[in-house]
Parts: C-alpha cells; structure tokens; sequence
C-alpha cells in the first residue's frame, strides 16, 4: 500500500489553512513543564512544523523524517529563525527502523501529530513503530503523544468520494499557485481509505499542468488504541477529544493519546 509522499515544496502552504493545526502545538506544550528543558523526539516531523516551536518553546528537539527534501526545508527554517542545532537537529531515518541510540541519550517525550500514526497501515508496521519509539524513551518518565482523527464510521464505510476539499495555495518558492482537491476511496474491510490528492496549475505559458498524490490511511477506534499502546509497552494516561482538553465523546474530531513507558 502508498504511504504518504507529500511534495515536500507544496507541503506549508497546501496545509497552513488547516485550523487544527494552529491548535495542536498549543495544547502538547501546554503538557510540558515551562520551567524543565525535556529532550523530544519528533517523529516523522516533515519540513519541521513541529519540531521548531518545541525547541523555541526551550526543550531539545531532534526530528526524524524518511524524506531528504522535506529535511532539507525544516533545516532552512531552522536556520531562518536564529535556532541552534544544538537544540534542534534534524536525521533522515525510516521510522519503523529508528536507531539514534549511539549519539542521543533517551527523550523525555515523543510524538507523532497530524494524523501520521495512520500511515504505517498495518498491524505489524504500528507495532514495530511503537516498539522502537518505546526504545528511545526514558525507562521511567519517557511519554509518547500521537494525535489522530476520531473514525466516523458512516464516511469510512460510504461510496467513494471525488473532488472534494477544494482549496488553492501559494508556493513561492515555485511562483506558482496550485489547485487541489481530494478523492477518497473507503476499503472497510481492510480498514483502509485510499486518498489521493489532485493538483493543478498553469504553467508560464500558460499551459495547464496536472500531478496527483496516491497514498493510503489506516483509521483506529479508541479499544484499539489502548490495545495497541498496552501490548507496546505503554500506558494510557489521557484520550482527548479536542484541543481543548475535552474528554473523547461519540461526537470529538480528534483522538490525543498521552500514554506513559511503562517499564520493563
């Protein structure tokens, strides 16, 4: 199954109109102690969209990420905004086979937002995803936060739906501004929904350009969640709702797990 490949050039701009995303920092740092510099570890942290305000909020951040060009970007944002690498570096690992035990010390923390969790689609790939995670954590103390979407059930079981979530940006660096819309294809019984991104834009002359991106998305119900984190090594400590803190409830877009190592 395709796993998510975004356009690492088009990645900020085609997601800045996402309003949770203007809340999700917020509330994880909001679990930090303000006063303690923590080591976290953010996984597969794109063009650093997480990782930078972690470390300007004071903590040591390294971000993790399989995507060269997607790194290449979080670091010039790094350097734009006057942070060492000292306290933010950035390592191109694959996720399901992390190692940063030879020149990092355990993390206080790890986390994985924006619905990410959902890319590694299949049991075995969520399980070696959190086991390595787990090794990369304090033995007493070391947390992992993931925030994904709540399932609703009657989207994920309908008929396949095409052009929908249209939405246009700008990619300066390109000159360009793209359109895009989204086809979602439900597979239930594989616990699967195949999206794929349509963009289109014109090119200096005028001519019309097309390209798509074609990825896979598993989807979790809360039991599941908890199975997982507690065959993994985890310990559920908080599920919430919202970026408000509400507790989960039939109606809640989000699932926000803080689980807690539990030790060996």
């Amino acid at each position: 199954m395709p796993h998510y490949r975004a356009i690492a050039a088009y990645y900020d701009a085609e997601n800045e109109q996402h309003a949770m995303l203007e809340r999700d920092l917020p509330f994880f740092l909001g679990h930090l102690p303000s006063r303690k510099r923590l080591r976290v570890l953010d996984v597969a942290c794109g063009t650093g969209r997480s990782s930078i305000p972690i470390a300007q909020a004071g903590h040591r951040v390294v971000g993790v990420d399989y995507a060269q060009d997607m790194l290449d970007i979080a670091v010039r944002k790094r350097d734009s905004v006057g942070i060492k690498e000292r306290d933010l570096s950035f390592t191109r690992q694959d996720a399901l086979k992390l190692d940063l035990t030879r020149r990092e010390r355990p993390f206080d923390w790890a986390c994985i937002f924006f619905n990410t969790f959902l890319n590694f689609t299949t049991l075995a790939q969520q399980d070696r995803l959190l086991s390595r995670i787990r090794a990369h954590l304090k033995p007493r103390g070391g947390r992992l936060w993931i925030d994904i979407f709540h399932p609703d059930p009657q989207r994920l079981s309908g008929p396949k739906r095409t052009k929908i979530d249209p939405s246009m940006f700008h990619v300066p660096s390109l000159e360009r501004t793209v359109y895009r819309d989204v086809d979602i294809r439900p597979e239930p019984a594989k616990q699967l929904q195949h999206v794929t991104f349509n963009y289109r834009w014109f090119d200096g002359d005028g001519r019309e350009k097309r390209t798509k991106v074609e990825f896979s998305l598993t989807w979790i119900v809360p039991r599941e969640l908890e199975i997982l984190l507690e065959r993994n090594g985890f310990k559920l400590e908080a599920l919430y709702g919202d970026y408000d803190g509400s507790t989960l409830k039939d109606e809640s877009p989000r699932m926000i797990a803080m689980a807690a190592r539990t030790k060996d």
